[in-house]
């Protein structure tokens, strides 16, 4: 076992902030059931929505908007479960409209969900995007229709970080009278979302990417547009979403929300400066490599580094021997031998995809891990280059 361990995995998962985690002992002690209407029910039920209005806050708009689910898939296929039930009704709003649009780049539950309506009949387009990750807006533009019903994309990427100008979709989305939903889990916490602002009808969050608990996260849903229920039951959530409420979890995930918009400011500043360093440091001690997404529009903590001549599980490996843990991409995705969709998407041959990792900082993470890092990774990927046959090709887009 190694001396030393860098966690720099945090696009992944993120630990528990120590004052969430007290925060969710203390409520252990809190038993009552938030639906009962007795005094111990109505303390439960008084700090679920506490948190619902941290959890508005985080996003600038109103508690009375924000639908609790057990994460980020959840709530990602409410929304197109949702757009299933309006395209098989006769309502006017939605009438002839069963076009789905999306990227080629999103989160494996929503391209899954979206491949899915395709075999119900629905219309799916996927949109391209830049070398950078950012989507074409003009392939938007020419997909987008009377037709259309919703229009899905990710406010940023988990994979190689790029973020989107979700406003200026937004605005074209609406124009054709769609509906607009963005998938912000990677986004929330780690840069300002504003709900209001971005002009969204749905927006995902998940509590586990902001130090908060697994198995919670919301679903923003702008007042006045449609909401199917996935879970049918009890009246829970304004019978949107049925279950028991799950309050360590939402108690967790509110205290995780408090913290994340108190500290935003400062995690872009510090982060970003990490990043900074980590990047100029591999770009001068690793020749022929390449930095994967935007140079400017991406997310604070990420850095996506594709690595020729050296395959991907062969680094990762490496590393772990020596305490520092990454990914190669999507957690969702491992397991998979298939070359990364984000990275084939922006046209990164499968040799660069192959030999590609996401190293993701979070709080914890100092120079001084950089550095180590820094120092430690050359010789390995001297190495796995020395013994692989894979030729040394260098392609993408660098920074």
């Amino acid at each position: 076992m190694a001396e030393r361990q860098v966690y720099i995995d945090y696009n992944a998962t993120t630990p528990l902030h120590e004052e969430v985690k007290a925060a969710m002992i203390q409520d252990f002690e809190v038993y009552g059931n938030a639906s009962s209407m007795h005094r111990s029910g109505r303390i439960a039920h008084a700090r679920v929505e506490e948190a619902r209005q941290a959890v508005g806050d985080l996003l600038g708009t109103s508690p009375k908007t924000i639908i609790f689910t057990s994460g980020g898939s959840e709530s990602n296929n409410t929304v197109f479960q949702t757009m299933r039930q309006l395209a098989s009704g006769t309502g006017a709003q939605v009438q002839g409209r069963n076009e789905i649009i999306t990227t080629t780049i999103e989160h494996p539950c929503v391209l899954n969900m979206a491949a899915f309506l395709q075999t119900l009949g629905f219309t799916v387009h996927f949109i391209p995007v830049d070398p950078y990750g950012k989507v074409r807006l003009d392939a938007l533009k020419t997909a987008l229709n009377e037709r259309t019903l919703l229009v899905s994309v990710m406010m940023a990427n988990n994979e190689i970080g790029t973020v989107q100008d979700i406003r200026e979709i937004s605005t074209l989305v609406k124009a054709a009278g769609a509906f607009m939903h963005t998938d912000a889990v990677q986004a929330v916490g780690k840069i300002p979302v504003d709900v209001e602002a971005l002009g969204v009808d749905y927006l995902t969050l998940s509590a586990h990417k902001i130090y908060g608990p697994k198995g919670v996260g919301a679903l923003y849903v702008r007042s006045g547009v449609p909401l199917f229920p996935l879970i049918r039951g009890g009246h829970q959530e304004d019978s949107i979403r049925a279950g028991t409420y799950n309050n360590i979890g939402i108690l967790g995930l509110g205290k995780a929300a408090v913290l994340a918009k108190t500290s935003l400011e400062r995690y872009g500043r510090e982060l970003s400066t990490l990043r900074a360093q980590f990047r100029d440091g591999l770009l001068a001690r690793i020749p022929n490599i390449t930095i994967n997404g935007h140079p400017e529009e991406v997310l604070p903590n990420t850095l996506n580094v594709s690595f020729p001549g050296a395959e991907g599980e062969s680094i990762l490996l490496s590393m772990d021997l020596v305490g520092i843990e990454a990914s190669t991409g999507s957690a969702c995705a491992s397991g998979s031998l298939e070359p990364s969709h984000v990275l084939t998407a922006i046209g990164a041959g499968p040799e660069l995809a192959h030999g590609s990792i996401r190293f993701s900082l979070g709080w914890g993470i100092t120079a001084d891990d950089i550095a180590y890092i820094v120092e430690t990774l050359p010789p390995i990927i001297e190495r796995l280059r020395a013994m692989s046959t894979i030729s040394s090709v260098a392609g993408g887009m660098a920074s």
